[in-house]
């Protein structure tokens, strides 16, 4: 028998509407918090990096494909990765359906990783995504943007948390190299041939890419992660 508050269908109405009028106070500062991340300054970017892509090595600003914008998900598949981070796969999934709507909008979406480019296209064929993939395996493009978050994450070697134990694992290496790397977002504008670095962020900063999250948060039992928040996502060909 469940334990959780029952009552009619008028006081169910009320508790709604009462909740209402904090969502669309959320929906207002999501408005007012996306307007800032536009009016945040630029930086120049005067680092010349390389990438390995399908096409051959690449500029940053070559990666932009013709468009003014470039959205870069640093994924977290490291040089000693056997498989690419479970969490950020889970990710990965629902990001092919939005390419063609976000390219409507002068957007190039990609994901950047420091493994060698061979082993990014083996596991991109066996997860069936078509977004494009770089390796950033001879430059230090992650750590200079997305991926500081380094250092903090280099405190969980002390006492590595079971879930850290666990995602290591999954990626199949160690916990010290699976936190060598970190999930982050990174925004970039070209403009008159200039590359300039807009926005980043990290950590929990990346829920916006994680389509799932939004959804369970609306179900009865929300997220239900209990004390291992991420500890139930697989691969989509592991469940």
């Amino acid at each position: 028998m469940t334990n959780h508050r029952i009552v009619s269908r008028e006081e169910w109405q009320a508790a709604r509407e009462g909740l209402l009028r904090r969502e669309r106070e959320h929906t207002r500062m999501g408005d007012e918090l996306a307007q800032e991340r536009r009016e945040l300054p630029w930086v120049r970017v005067e680092k010349e990096y390389r990438f390995d892509t399908d096409e051959g090595t690449r500029t940053l600003a070559e990666l932009f494909d013709g468009r003014s914008q470039l959205l870069v998900y640093h994924f977290m598949f490291g040089p000693s990765y056997a498989a690419g981070c479970v969490t950020c796969s889970s990710m990965a999934d629902g990001f092919n359906g939005l390419l063609p709507h976000l390219r409507a909008r002068d957007v190039t979406m990609l994901l950047v990783s420091r493994a060698p480019l061979e082993r990014l296209q083996a596991y991109k064929q066996r997860m069936g995504w078509s977004i494009p993939w770089a390796s950033s395996a001879e430059s230090d493009f992650d750590s200079d943007f997305g991926l500081s978050v380094r250092e903090q994450l280099g405190a969980l070697l002390d006492e590595p948390p079971p879930i850290v134990r666990h995602l290591a694992g999954a990626a199949g290496t160690d916990v010290a190299g699976y936190v060598s790397e970190g999930p982050a977002s990174s925004a970039f504008v070209l403009d008159d041939g200039a590359v300039y670095h807009t926005y980043s962020t990290h950590a929990r900063g990346v829920e916006f890419l994680m389509g799932y999250y939004p959804i369970l948060d609306r179900a009865a039992r929300g997220r239900d992660e209990g004390e291992s928040p991420q500890g139930w996502i697989r691969r989509h060909d592991e469940y």
